[in-house]
């Protein structure tokens, strides 16, 4: 409505848009370089009655548990490259990785590191493997035996479509599929922020991801100065 009014105008970054202290993030303008007062103030009026244009929220410092799944990295016949990943993601954000376990494909198993996790002081839990429907692919069973009340599997947005949030107890439980391990910029990297600054991401904010949630792939990188993941 700010911007149907006559002779001025406002125009801010894309929501959900990181950004740092001091970084502009909207500018406003009377567009003629001489105008009637009338506008501004009705522009003005819609601002106040509608509340703040902007909000710029601040991310929490989390202590982040991992939880790495799977009988080969458990038993050590594969390495993990899992934990270096998200380990980048989460500090690179202001967060600090507070407790790193492993686990089998077993469900009992798995919720009870979600469990010890949080006993330890882990406010947000980031999940690998085991995020699809394969029969030994348990981690979501894991979530829900640890007692998440709020399940949700599945995001409008490649790569990560296999994504999960959870809620165990208030504490985010995000399942992070593999394609973080192959792809610099997944769904996560459009989630993890807003968790941080303390959005409940559901089944509708996941179903909105899909405006502009599909990632072109680049062969140089540019995010966040991209696109991707700019619906809403």
């Amino acid at each position: 409505a700010f911007n149907l009014v006559d002779e001025v105008m406002c125009a801010t970054l894309h929501n959900h848009t990181l950004v740092r202290k001091e970084e502009l993030v909207a500018a406003t303008r009377a567009i003629p370089l001489i105008m009637k007062r009338a506008p501004i103030d009705r522009a003005a009026a819609i601002a106040a009655e509608n509340g703040p244009v902007l909000c710029i929220k601040p991310l929490r410092q989390a202590r982040v548990g991992l939880v790495i799944t799977g009988n080969e990295v458990y038993h050590g016949l594969i390495q993990d490259r899992f934990s270096p990943v998200l380990t980048d993601k989460v500090t690179s954000l202001g967060s600090e990785v507070a407790a790193l376990d492993f686990a089998p494909d077993d469900a009992n198993e798995i919720a009870a590191v979600i469990r010890a996790q949080m006993d330890r002081g882990c406010d947000l839990l980031l999940l690998t493997g085991g995020m699809s429907v394969d029969p030994d692919d348990v981690t979501r069973h894991g979530i829900r035996k640890a007692g998440a009340v709020e399940f949700h599997y599945g995001s409008a947005v490649l790569p990560g479509a296999m994504f999960l949030v959870a809620y165990l107890d208030g504490v985010p439980l995000l399942g992070v599929p593999a394609c973080a391990l192959h792809h610099r910029v997944t769904v996560l990297d459009l989630v993890l922020p807003r968790v941080l600054a303390g959005e409940h991401i559901g089944k509708a904010e996941l179903a909105f991801l899909g405006h502009g949630g599909l990632c072109r792939d680049c062969a140089e990188c540019l995010y966040p100065h991209c696109p991707f993941g700019k619906g809403f």
